[in-house]
């Protein structure tokens, strides 16, 4: 059931692209096949190895209980609203896109938003099954914090889309990805340390995520572009009676 779910998830992102990319492509300028050159740094993977490195010393090491959780809880009142804000972050880039100018169109964000769930999805399932932490509540598959992470890729793919025109609505969606993280461990859902490292995971699918995706966009646009280069003829026509230009294009 649980990779059902997954697979699910998945399939249903990859939907939505293919549903948008039609749209868009039908209303983005030329310039969605433009080469979108992008600069990767390795400091760009400090965050969220800092993150995981936390959250893995607090599952890993004896002593560590106090990190682990601040305190265990016999009963809470649970506040569910966690399970709502973890797939509505995924739509906080589009909502910034309607509040402030996006550095990649839609449909590169549509894109980039499935590579990165992908490689998330991957990275906490893989986790979960491996390390089989209880949860406070009794429950199996605590580390790392699934909500956590998929709050924090909406957060950061938003981050790295609005950093240099909106930096203030940039950062909000670090506030709510951080609400979502104190909820799970409020609920007695997750530990402390599960919290931070769902949080790496979320930031480090992005940045992977943009690492693979422009390589692959840009190979594909110098190949369209060339193709249409080639088929596409035009040259200056003089006639006894004036001139003009010819053009002609291959279909």
């Amino acid at each position: 059931m649980k990779y059902y779910c997954i697979a699910v998830r998945i399939y249903l992102l990859l939907l939505l692209t293919s549903f948008f990319t039609l749209k868009g492509f039908a209303s983005v300028s030329t310039d969605s096949l433009a080469v979108t050159p992008y600069t990767f740094h390795a400091k760009q993977l400090i965050l969220p190895a800092s993150l995981i490195t936390v959250g893995a010393l607090g599952t890993a090491i004896d002593g560590w209980q106090d990190f682990h959780l601040i305190s265990r809880k016999d009963s809470v009142n649970k506040i569910r609203i966690d399970d709502y804000m973890e797939w509505g972050m995924f739509g906080w880039v589009f909502v910034c896109d309607l509040l402030a100018e996006e550095k990649h169109n839609f449909v590169d964000q549509l894109f980039l938003l499935t590579l990165a769930e992908g490689f998330n999805a991957g990275m906490i399932h893989g986790l979960k099954n491996t390390v089989k932490e209880i949860r406070p509540d009794g429950a199996p598959y605590s580390f790392p914090s699934g909500h956590t992470a998929n709050a924090f890729l909406g957060a950061h793919l938003a981050y790295k889309e609005f950093k240099d025109t909106a930096p203030v609505l940039a950062y909000s969606g670090y506030a709510m990805a951080t609400f979502v993280g104190a909820l799970r461990v409020h609920n007695n859902r997750h530990w402390v340390a599960d919290v931070f490292a769902g949080a790496g995971i979320g930031v480090l699918s992005v940045e992977l995520s943009y690492l693979v995706y422009f390589p692959i966009r840009n190979a594909i646009a110098k190949r369209v572009n060339r193709r249409a280069a080639g088929n596409l003829v035009i040259a200056p026509s003089i006639t006894p009676d004036g001139g003009g230009v010819y053009l002609s294009f291959k279909f």
